[in-house]
């Protein structure tokens, strides 16, 4: 089956398909050069792609236009939310909401939503999820969570899919956020068959948060032997929280400390290493401000968090596109760097 990606102009791209499963092989940290940044805009519903040698500024390997178009590869034609994981054999794997909110303006359904109001706000049902040995021939796979078990017809939303790797059930693991018809949303996690084209478990919830409200948007990240997930509770004005565990899909100790110092609502928290640094940063969306823009924190210890500002208007970047939403960042070697660089026209160096 072929795949209209977008591509530089005259150039067009068959998909090749990757079937290899994660490894227990580690990644040595020292052999990475470079960071690449996944995110999509408002305006496309598209994937988007940036890349960075310093992890502070980061350049659209595509002058800003997608490299991937959501009208080809999602059911409503547009994606949000996308998020990159590395498998310890070094395959890529991208997981994206099937979403488009604007899909009555622009013509793509009759409805503002596909269901009716009583699912709520988005109402979708399932995942974009794609593989890559490269970074620019990927495979592709629309996941229901509906069609995928029984007694889920009346879930009322499946957003904001990431992908890790379970070490003890090994196993990719995807946890989302999922509502049953506009009730709460809640974090829930399902296992993934090797060939990242199907749910091999039913839904489970992640965390148990203490009140009775929406809380959406994890983002897990290991450190030593514990798990730190952060996480957008919609606790009054929304912002990103950090609950930790020694296990990966149970028992986070819920922390009632607000991270971020954003006056205005935040969501989508996602954190990255620096390569060879005993330092983290974590990156949100603040949705709430106009233009949109991502902030950015520091940390040593998970427990202390320096702000960096907003793109542009501190230490971090954006040298050729503005408004990025919902973004995730994973670490690349050189040589991947420069290939994929290369394939999209950019100049890059190191």
């Amino acid at each position: 089956m072929k795949y209209s990606f977008l591509k530089p102009p005259s150039l067009i791209i068959i998909a090749s398909f990757f079937f290899s499963c994660a490894t227990s092989k580690q990644n040595s940290e020292s052999k990475f050069a470079a960071y690449l940044m996944v995110y999509f805009k408002d305006n496309d519903h598209s994937l988007h792609m940036a890349l960075s040698t310093d992890g502070k500024s980061f350049t659209d390997i595509n002058n800003g236009k997608a490299v991937i178009a959501g009208d080809t590869i999602a059911e409503q034609k547009g994606i949000r939310d996308p998020h990159i994981f590395r498998g310890n054999d070094g395959t890529f794997y991208l997981s994206m909401t099937d979403l488009h909110i604007f899909g009555k303006e622009q013509g793509l359904r009759e409805t503002q939503w596909e269901r009716s109001d009583e699912y709520g706000w988005g109402n979708n049902r399932g995942f974009v999820l794609m593989k890559s040995r490269n970074l620019i021939d990927w495979s592709k796979a629309n996941v229901r969570i509906d069609k995928s078990f029984s007694g889920y017809d009346d879930i009322g939303c499946a957003w904001a899919p990431e992908v890790t790797y379970d070490e003890k059930a090994k196993s990719l693991m995807i946890y989302y956020t999922m509502r049953f018809k506009n009730g709460k949303n809640q974090l829930y996690y399902s296992y993934v068959n090797n060939d990242f084209n199907a749910l091999t478990s039913a839904p489970k919830n992640l965390f148990q948060y203490p009140k009775d409200i929406s809380y959406i948007d994890a983002d897990i990240t290991k450190a030593g032997n514990q798990y730190h997930m952060f996480y957008t509770p919609h606790d009054g004005t929304p912002g990103i929280k950090q609950a930790i565990s020694n296990e990966i899909n149970a028992n986070y100790v819920y922390n009632e400390t607000w991270i971020d110092p954003e006056p205005k609502a935040c969501e989508a928290p996602h954190v990255w290493k620096i390569i060879n640094e005993n330092r983290w940063i974590v990156m949100y969306d603040i949705y709430g401000i106009k233009p949109h823009n991502f902030g950015f924190l520091e940390t040593s210890d998970f427990k202390n968090f320096k702000n960096l500002g907003h793109f542009n208007e501190g230490v971090m970047k954006a040298t050729n596109f503005s408004s990025p939403k919902h973004g995730a960042v994973i670490h690349l070697t050189q040589k991947e760097a420069l290939s994929l660089a290369k394939h999209w026209g950019m100049n890059l160096s190191f």
